[in-house]
């Protein structure tokens, strides 16, 4: 079971340039808001026409623009869920499910199987404003698997739900994933979400897959300028006097040393946890002055600045820790070379 799509759409001044392939998992698509996520999927699911491209899903061509090939979505066999899960306002979950199984005669059994998956048993009855968000997104994703597509498309399946609710169900929607024998495209711009059930995630900026790995080794070590800043690493600055290892980081006005050379890296970061104060300078530790404390519900946040820099440091750190080194005139900020991020810019 797997997908190719190469597609190129012009919308305006804005262009989708994008080449994915995924097989038996879960692929996350990660990026901010109006980098092209929706719009792949609905490319995918024919709902949109690219202007050039191919999408192949289990060896089917869908679309191919040389050979003059466009299914219908209906024709496609892609299941994709909407952010406000679209359940017939006026049937039950039963007929809701139903609604997805075009063989009359398999609709019980499978109504049956994906009520009893996704914990919806005792609900069949129940129209849609009878039921909690959660079980609102169960029954569409059982309309969807029940309608036995080649391929999931979930976009942002959890914006309509509040963030104790999302917990709550996460065990369940996790189980329906790993259920489900084929690809599934993930699309969110939360990065816990991402984290949590994708096995591969692409990063997506301005229409473009920045980079795609697997999600544990991309959020540990990204290759890239723009998805350290999706992942939140608020400490970036550019590199200059390149020498193996070694860099100055221009932006703090220091020169570091990294875990390995730096070869096409004009860039560098680190998180903001990944800083810790010590008590003396030394290789990649450096004296600074507190310029400001955020506090963090269950952190601190110090906003440092080293001399000479032109943009201050961010690190995280315990609340005691941040009422100390508030207190102090000079303080020691560490880089750990193992922590650093060494990063390159996409050609554009």
């Amino acid at each position: 079971m797997s997908l190719f799509a190469e597609i190129y759409k012009q919308l305006g001044s804005f262009t989708l340039d994008i080449k994915l392939e995924a097989e038996n998992e879960v692929l996350g698509l990660l990026g901010a808001s109006g980098c092209g996520k929706s719009m792949t999927l609905r490319c995918i699911a024919g709902i949109v026409k690219p202007d050039h491209g191919r999408i192949v899903l289990n060896g089917r061509v869908l679309f191919d623009s040389e050979e003059r090939i466009n299914l219908s979505p209906q024709q496609r066999g892609v299941g994709l869920m909407f952010q406000s899960y679209a359940l017939f306002p006026n049937m039950t979950v039963a007929q809701n499910i139903a609604a997805g199984v075009k063989d009359k005669a398999k609709q019980p059994e499978l109504v049956r199987k994906f009520c009893s998956l996704l914990q919806l048993d005792g609900m069949e009855n129940r129209l849609p404003h009878q039921l909690s968000g959660g079980q609102q997104q169960r029954v569409a994703l059982a309309r969807m698997m029940a309608s036995e597509p080649g391929l999931l498309m979930l976009d942002e399946p959890f914006s309509a739900l509040d963030g104790q609710l999302r917990h709550t169900i996460e065990p369940e929607f996790a189980a329906a994933l790993d259920a489900f024998e084929g690809a599934v495209l993930y699309v969110s711009h939360s990065i816990s979400e991402i984290y949590r059930y994708c096995g591969r995630t692409a990063v997506m900026t301005d229409g473009r897959v920045v980079e795609c790995a697997p999600t544990g080794q991309l959020f540990a070590q990204p290759s890239f300028v723009e998805t350290a800043r999706l992942l939140c690493c608020k400490n970036i600055s550019p590199l200059t006097e390149i020498a193996g290892e070694y860099a100055t980081a221009s932006a703090w006005n220091m020169c570091l040393r990294f875990a390995r050379p730096l070869d096409g890296c004009c860039q560098a970061g680190i998180h903001d946890d990944d800083l810790y104060f010590c008590d003396k300078a030394g290789e990649n530790c450096f004296a600074a002055v507190v310029e400001q404390v955020y506090d963090r519900p269950r952190k601190a946040v110090v906003q440092v600045r080293l001399p000479g820099a032109r943009e201050p440091l961010r690190v995280s750190c315990g609340r005691e820790t941040a009422g100390r080194v508030s207190k102090m005139g000079t303080v020691y900020v560490c880089f750990p070379m193992e922590k650093l991020l060494p990063l390159r810019e996409k050609e554009r």
